[in-house]
């Protein structure tokens, strides 16, 4: 099998780090693979095996207008369209919308090339505005197939795009993760008798660490033995890190930054928590129930409750509710007992979400398409 997986980049996130997962799983079956990005290597963040071929098209600069958009995106889609004649893949799987988009205009009349449009989040709670939102509608359908991460999501596409063919493909939950840099060890950020709530993700809007902060703060004076390490970078870092100065919270919320090694990070967790305000398929609420964390997490759109089983290896509360997820923390918090019980459930999500499981999931959808 030839495939080409088309992305924005290879930065750090959960989307790149599903296709860096999928290349490199995929070379190792002996399959020809190709990574292509708009943003050039030297941003990648995920390591590759030799075997897959790298293509950088270099085409991510900004717009300044929306005349500038549209010949940018004309361009990005003609120089995808050169890579698709020069490698001529049996599959071509579009990471994300904006790519997804691309790729299916980049493939118009590649007769040979089966195209896989991949949506990583919940359409919904992530609107593209009104032209891409437009351009989603006109050209899914020409994907021989859109995967969705939910039946939530699967129910907005035949909803909202009945001519598109959707299926649903969850994403796999690696264990152990592979190590990247940069590494930081945990041991360096805190002392070994402190017990560690964990969160983990992009610091921006949707993630909700605002709303987590809060609920700490609260929980704090009651739990003196907890702290409270958030692993990520983003945009909002100086705004959390001042609100964390004004809860009073500087010796006991850690802002470390982006890891490499964040399995050392889960493996030395007591307790994780996700206050997102949406999600698609959460990939570190399944890492760090893959490495025996009972989590806690806002029952927000959508992959929680698909990962969670509520009072077996976790709680869920209801999206946006804050002082539940204090409750729900507290409970955890406090008794040794389940909490141990629920991560030694935990971590069976191994093998409900396993790389061969889901892989395979991949692979008859391959087959059925190249048919």
């Amino acid at each position: 099998m030839n495939v080409l997986i088309f992305i924005h980049s290879l930065s750090s996130g959960g989307a790149e780090r599903v296709a860096a997962n999928m290349a490199n799983h995929w070379v190792n079956c002996g399959w020809q693979v190709s990574i292509v990005t708009l943003t050039p290597k030297k941003l990648d963040f995920y390591e590759l095996q030799p075997a897959v071929k790298r293509i950088a098209l270099d085409l991510a600069s900004d717009s300044p207008t929306p005349i500038a958009g549209v010949i940018n995106n004309l361009k990005r889609a003609r120089a995808l369209r050169r890579v698709l004649r020069q490698i001529e893949p049996d599959i071509a799987l579009g990471m994300m919308s904006t790519a997804n988009v691309l790729l299916c205009l980049a493939s118009v009349g590649i007769s040979r090339t089966r195209v896989i449009a991949s949506e990583r989040t919940y359409p919904p709670a992530l609107p593209l505005g009104r032209f891409w939102e437009r351009i989603r509608r006109w050209t899914y359908p020409l994907a021989d197939r859109v995967t969705l991460l939910t039946r939530e999501g699967l129910d907005w596409l035949e909803k909202e795009i009945p001519k598109a063919r959707g299926i649903v493909v969850p994403n796999h939950i690696p264990y152990p993760l592979p190590l990247s840099n940069p590494c930081l060890v945990p041991a360096d950020w805190l002392e070994p008798d402190r017990r560690i709530l964990l969160a983990v993700g992009r610091l921006s809007e949707e993630k909700g660490f605002d709303q987590l902060l809060q609920v700490f703060a609260e929980l704090a004076p009651t739990n003196p033995d907890w702290d409270l390490v958030i692993l990520g970078e983003g945009p909002l870092r100086s705004q959390l890190e001042q609100q964390v100065h004004a809860l009073g919270l500087t010796h006991r919320v850690y802002l470390p930054g982006r890891v490499g090694n964040v399995g050392d990070w889960y493996a030395r967790a007591d307790l994780y928590v996700m206050s997102s305000r949406f999600e698609g398929f959460p990939n570190t609420l399944g890492e760090a129930m893959a490495y025996g964390c009972a989590a806690v997490s806002f029952d927000c759109d959508t992959g929680p409750r698909d990962i969670i089983r509520h009072e077996v290896d976790g709680l869920l509360v209801p999206a946006g509710d804050t002082k539940g997820l204090g409750v729900a923390l507290q409970r955890l918090m406090s008794d040794d007992d389940l909490r141990d019980q629920m991560g030694d459930r935990a971590i069976e999500v191994r093998e409900r979400f396993s790389m061969e499981k889901i892989m395979g999931l991949w692979e008859s959808l391959f087959a059925a398409e190249k048919t």
